[in-house]
């Protein structure tokens, strides 16, 4: 991790001045890895040891789950609600902007109604178990990303780790465990480089 973590330090070391906050990604090319073929196509959720970033959670629930949601949440939406979201627009991008949880009883609503909005970006909500600890699920939900291969399935993956005003630790942690989970995915040898920058930085291979 000494490679990533040098990385880390000169991305952020060439931050410059910016008036918002910047995130750390990263980048990780593959070789003989046919993300064209859909056994390929990375579908993964990992659940980072350090929250990447400000991410904000709205969970689709009605009646005392919606209750207890509110106290962890920052958008809990109803089930009389969620037409809303059908015909607005606005609505619809904001949405975009959160992490996405239903209760079971209303992941077949949403899916009908907005199924077609939030499947088209990858964001259909994920189902809350029944006997969760709901404070609990919510904040893991604010450590994970989704890796996911996009427009001509190219050999290579970008995903968020950090942001720069996190410690270079923990931004190398985060990096760590994604790494982790793609070798065990697709095996070492497959990937060729890694890189690191942030959001209007320089790229700095690892």
């Amino acid at each position: 991790m000494e490679k990533i973590e040098q990385a880390i330090e000169q991305a952020i070391a060439f931050k410059g001045k910016r008036k918002f906050q910047q995130k750390v990604d990263l980048a990780v090319n593959f070789e003989r890895v046919d993300f064209k073929k859909p056994e390929n196509r990375p579908l993964i959720e990992i659940e980072l040891p350090h929250a990447p970033s400000n991410f904000k959670v709205a969970v689709f629930a009605d009646g005392s789950p919606a209750v207890e949601a509110k106290k962890y949440a920052d958008l809990v939406i109803g089930g009389s609600e969620i037409q809303n979201y059908v015909t607005d627009k606005k609505k619809q991008k904001e949405l975009l902007k959160y992490q996405l949880l239903s209760t079971p009883q209303l992941m077949t609503v949403v899916g009908k109604q907005l199924g077609q909005v939030l499947g088209s970006k990858g964001k259909l909500p994920k189902p809350i178990p029944p006997t969760v600890d709901l404070k609990s699920f919510i904040e893991k939900s604010r450590k994970t990303i989704f890796l996911r291969s996009k427009g001509k399935y190219l050999p290579v993956l970008h995903c968020i780790i950090g942001n720069e005003n996190m410690s270079k630790e923990e931004i190398t942690e985060n990096a760590s465990a994604v790494l982790d989970v793609l070798r065990k995915r697709y095996g070492e040898t497959t990937i060729t480089s890694v890189y690191v920058k942030l959001t209007m930085g320089k790229a700095f291979k690892a």
